[in-house]
């Protein structure tokens, strides 16, 4: 009898967590393989591993905790990898030589796959001179170009996909160009960005006073705080970033406020931590602990989830010795502080099984019950290890009592602090846990909606063949199992499309108050939503205690993972909300019609065209780009493309590109997103500077003429505001809506989670 809930369940198992030889032979033979590895490699840092692996493995079964996945895929396997998923870096220098030992840290850390967080305030603004060398400094936003490149470079290289988080604080001098740096859609596609808004920006912005810009103690110029805001809002609303973080919250509730400075986080935003932090993770999956499931008495076993929670967080202490680390620096930091993010997966699930719909004012209070459980039991386990194997290194009683997180527990929670001491400084963080619980059979993830209550997805055949198969939630297949397969779902059975954005706010800050680190979580906006409504999220986040926000508003910019284009119907400009300013509002507007024909046009026996010189760096000879085009209803459209150059090393791959674009352009339609797809191959051997922009590769700079093209002939507004993707590529999910397929493996589970697009089927995530 198979223990996984769903196929997809065991894919993914074999896919990213068995174990297998070099060869692809599997080593784990089965799933319980897979836990009895991890709970023997985890014992063994026990004085008694015996009395251990039993316990560990009665955790893991069923899918009761989930370690994190790069804690399933390398436990026990003797590998050299580390445990640990994301780690933040050092403090980057304000001198040339620091900044390059930074990003030799950050590609060591990469290439052992580990996702990164940066704080890029601490390098000097463009303009500011630079003593010694008479010359005024590119600033932060360039020498970001440069970790975007290298996280390319290690991803070509084979290694898992690169992820990188970049913030900078709200009154650094170049914090407009940062806001405004993913207008540019070529550009820093490798990192997540976020602003670092403090207590007093906030309070400036309420107050509409002026706020000033300084680095180094000099004021370099003074803005009105709201317009900084509205900047911030109208960059996220338009593309989906960058996320605020509001870090002073941050730093007044970590439980290590005496000994550390946060500055930021991991990728995906759960994991706030100091220079060299790293970032453990694990879940307790709550679907898996309701007892009598839809039924009368349907509850919690909150007796089961203190047992769990204990377990589980002893088990994650044994992490932090048991892992390899890229640097030194990372394991000084890891095991003087032991933090570790328990958090929960199933929540949305969960509240389902008891008749509770998300995002009400019953769930978030039942929400906060149960993470205050797993929070005081997750305390109380710590200090028994504490008392058992010593405290970790850096604890201060008094000091840590007295932290903002702490000073909501329970008496007894402190009682034990104070008697016992603590192992770990942090305990609690919500992670995404996109493809664990897919592994764990379709739970919700972390405590996001449910996202779909089923789809399609297509599966490769050994005989090259596709099939097709249904992804039914977790809890709604539990809800067949018991109702039958007709049954009617009840009223409570909501999406994450059916949600108004508040109730999204209303779930993440009742969860907040009981998670001492932070929570990764995406409010789903409706397109349509007014600008001002759309500022309120990020209002009521702030004032409710949430430690930041991430959002993301479908639209023709970010591209959209719950619909697509009507291609019989798309026409030209969007209608922004009337409330959204002109800087917020969709920036591509093309004039007339959009016209898809079912069969390509032939060619006219003339033209009208133009050629182009493109001189690229790396090459002796130049390439001649002729772009020809026709009128269709009265609107000039590119039509064909042909590419010369003396260097026939260059020959097959130019003749191959030339008739796949023009073939593109000749079926009609918002061809634009071929100039999107250019722009954004990388070259690993590097790209080059044209005319003071990095361009990643020679074919980053043909896609960079023919947008010049389509600019010069009306087809686009201006430069980068193409479609970012095929607007024909369709796909429906089963029974419910419209979806985006993955580029990666087909499926339809693409969702966005923490400004990722991100595929629940094989784990493909793209950011930026």
């Amino acid at each position: 009898m198979s223990r996984f809930a769903a196929p997809i369940a065991e894919q993914i198992w074999d896919m990213k967590y068995r174990l297998k030889a070099a060869d692809g032979a599997a080593l784990d033979a089965g799933v319980e393989d897979t836990w009895a590895r991890i709970a023997k490699a985890l014992a063994e840092v026990e004085k008694e591993p015996e009395a251990w692996e039993g316990r560990f493995y009665a955790a893991l079964e069923d899918f009761r905790f989930l370690p994190a996945g790069r804690i399933v895929a390398g436990a026990g396997t003797g590998r050299t990898v580390t445990l640990f998923n994301c780690f933040v870096m050092g403090t980057i220098p304000d001198t040339m030589a620091g900044i390059f030992d930074a990003l030799k840290e950050a590609a060591l850390t990469m290439q052992q796959g580990g996702g990164i967080g940066y704080d890029f305030s601490t390098i000097r603004p463009k303009g500011a001179p630079v003593a010694g060398v008479a010359a005024d400094a590119s600033g932060p936003l360039s020498f970001m170009d440069v970790w975007d490149a290298m996280c390319r470079t290690i991803m070509s290289a084979g290694s898992r996909r690169g992820a990188m988080m970049a913030t900078m604080r709200c009154d650094h001098p170049d914090i407009e160009a940062f806001i405004a740096a993913k207008a540019d859609p070529a550009r820093l596609r490798m990192f997540n960005m976020s602003v670092l808004a403090t207590d007093p920006f906030m309070e400036a912005v309420k107050a509409d006073a002026a706020w000033d810009l300084t680095f180094g103690g000099t004021v370099f110029r003074t803005v009105r705080a709201r317009d900084l805001w509205d900047r911030i809002m109208a960059s996220t609303y338009d593309y989906a970033e960058p996320g605020v973080i509001f870090i002073d919250r941050i730093n007044a509730k970590n439980n290590l406020w005496y000994a550390e400075e946060i500055a930021a986080t991991n990728p995906c935003g759960e994991q706030p931590l100091p220079p060299y932090g790293a970032c453990l993770l694990g879940s307790v999956n709550l679907a898996r602990l309701v007892t009598d499931p839809f039924g009368e008495d349907a509850a919690l076993d909150e007796d089961a989830l203190d047992e769990l929670v204990r377990v589980a967080v002893r088990m994650m202490d044994n992490v932090v010795d048991a892992s390899r680390f890229p640097l030194p620096q990372q394991a000084e930091e890891a095991r003087a502080k032991r933090r570790i993010g328990l958090g929960v997966t199933g929540l949305a699930d969960a509240l389902m099984m008891v008749g509770e719909r998300y995002g009400s004012e019953e769930a978030a209070a039942l929400t906060g019950r149960w993470m205050k459980r797993v929070a005081e039991a997750a305390y109380l386990a710590s200090c028994d290890l504490a008392e058992e194997k010593g405290a970790f290194p850096l604890f201060d009683k008094d000091k840590f009592l007295a932290s903002g997180s702490v000073a909501g527990l329970s008496d007894d929670v402190k009682t034990a602090i104070a008697e016992k001491g603590i192992r770990n400084a942090l305990l609690t963080s919500i992670a995404p846990t996109g493809t664990i619980s897919l592994y764990a059979g379709n739970v919700s993830s972390g405590i996001e909606p449910v996202f779909a209550h089923g789809y399609t997805r297509k599966v490769l055949q050994k005989d090259g063949t596709r099939t097709e198969e249904e992804v039914v939630d977790y809890a709604v297949s539990l809800w067949r199992e018991k109702k039958g397969e007709d049954a009617p779902f009840p009223d409570w059975f909501v999406t994450a499309q059916d949600l108004a954005p508040l109730d999204h706010v209303r779930m993440q800050a009742a969860a907040q108050e009981w998670v001492d680190s932070s929570i990764s979580k995406t409010i789903n906006v409706p397109a349509d939503i007014g600008f001002e409504a759309f500022k309120d999220v990020y209002l009521e986040a702030y004032e409710t205690g949430c430690k930041g926000c991430t959002t993301y508003r479908p639209n023709e910019v970010t591209g959209s993972v719950l619909s697509v284009h009507d291609t019989t119907s798309l026409t030209g400009p969007d209608t922004p909300a009337n409330d959204a300013p002109a800087e917020a509002r969709p920036r591509r507007d093309v004039s007339g019609d959009v016209v898809y024909m079912s069969e390509p046009l032939d060619r006219p026996a003339a033209l009208e065209g133009q050629t182009y010189k493109l001189k690229w760096p790396m090459s002796e000879h130049a390439l001649y780009i002729t772009l020809n085009d026709v009128i269709v209803n009265g609107q000039r459209r590119p039509f064909e493309i042909f590419i010369n150059s003396k260097n026939m090393e260059h020959y097959a791959w130019i003749v191959a590109l030339t008739r796949m674009i023009s073939a593109v352009f000749r079926r009609g339609g918002d061809v634009s997103f071929v100039v999107e797809e250019l722009k954004a191959v990388f070259d690993p051997r590097g790209g080059a500077w044209m005319g003071g922009k990095y361009i990643p590769s020679i074919l980053a700079a043909i896609g960079g003429v023919i947008e010049t093209h389509l600019v010069a002939i009306g087809f686009l507004a201006g430069e980068g505001l193409g479609l970012k993707s095929d607007p024909q590529a369709e796909a429906l999910a089963v029974g419910e809506r419209p979806g985006t397929s993955c580029s990666s493996c087909g499926s339809y589970d693409v969702r966005m989670i923490e400004g990722c697009v991100t595929c629940g089927n094989c784990g493909y995530s793209k950011c930026g």
